[in-house]
């Protein structure tokens, strides 16, 4: 007899019919990928691609001495982490002004701010280039990290999850003595672990994976991210795809792992952004 409430022997849904062959079509890239790295290039030449005939475990020590990708990936978890960071400090500031300060023209601000959004990065890419270059920050790691303090959909999200909160939390804290600041620090940001994590999540995967920015400023190999030092894997006449896949395999674990640890997360925060 199952036991009462347990959930491991639940019948699957209808719904895993259709899931499950999608979730397949969306893991045949990551799965091709794998393939691949593990390929030698004549197995690559084949058509169709099958399973490897034999393993080249090589082609990851290969793909790590062919550039310095050590420094590659250093400079994108640099870039990733402070972007990061920025944004939740500075998103959170902004977010908690448009949700509970009223101030002349908030609206009208805000509405701006959303505006941001339907704007296309190649239209913006040009003028931010100069403004780059004005400040002297041409190939280095903070030209990467300026323009992405603070981006508007993070603010749009957590402005969100603030109007979701009771306005009768802030008022026992004032009747305690504590200012904004105070409260947006001790009583609301705890409660904002989904969005938080959601803004985290978002940011990182953005940033690591982030290549016509980094193109555009950037052509040091000391100041590169891991996204341009694998496109110079690539030649004009011959490429490597064993060793290429494996090195964008070695690029996107931590990406996988972050998603990963971060997803309860990431689905809860979607789900309830907007609902007040």
């Amino acid at each position: 007899m199952n036991p009462a409430g347990s959930t491991w022997l639940r019948r699957p849904s209808p719904w895993h019919l259709v899931l499950i062959p999608l979730a397949l079509v969306m893991a045949t890239p990551l799965i091709w990928m794998v393939l691949t790295s593990l390929s030698s290039v004549p197995d690559t030449q084949r058509f169709p691609q099958g399973v490897p005939s034999s393993l080249h475990w090589d082609n990851f020590s290969a793909a790590w001495d062919q550039g310095p990708f050590g420094r590659w990936l250093t400079n994108s978890a640099i870039v990733s982490v402070v972007c990061v960071l920025s944004n939740l400090v500075l998103c959170s500031l902004a977010g908690y002004a448009f949700a509970r300060i009223r101030f002349a023209g908030s609206r009208i601000v805000f509405g701006l701010v959303l505006a941001t959004l339907m704007v296309p990065f190649q239209v913006v890419m040009i003028p931010s280039l100069l403004i780059v270059k004005h400040l002297g920050l041409v190939d280095t790691l903070p030209a990467l990290i300026v323009p992405n303090l603070v981006t508007p959909f993070g603010i749009y999200l957590l402005r969100q999850f603030f109007l979701g909160l009771p306005v009768e939390l802030e008022e026992a804290a004032v009747l305690d003595g504590a200012g904004r600041l105070r409260i947006l620090r001790s009583v609301l940001l705890p409660l904002m672990g989904p969005p938080l994590s959601t803004l985290a999540i978002l940011t990182f995967l953005t940033s690591w994976n982030d290549f016509l920015w980094p193109l555009l400023v950037n052509t040091s190999p000391d100041v590169m991210t891991v996204q341009i030092g694998l496109a110079s894997f690539q030649g004009a006449h011959f490429t490597n795809w064993p060793v290429l896949m494996a090195g964008t395999l070695i690029s996107q674990l931590p990406v996988i792992v972050i998603f990963l640890f971060g997803q309860r997360f990431f689905v809860s925060s979607l789900a309830t952004t907007g609902i007040k």
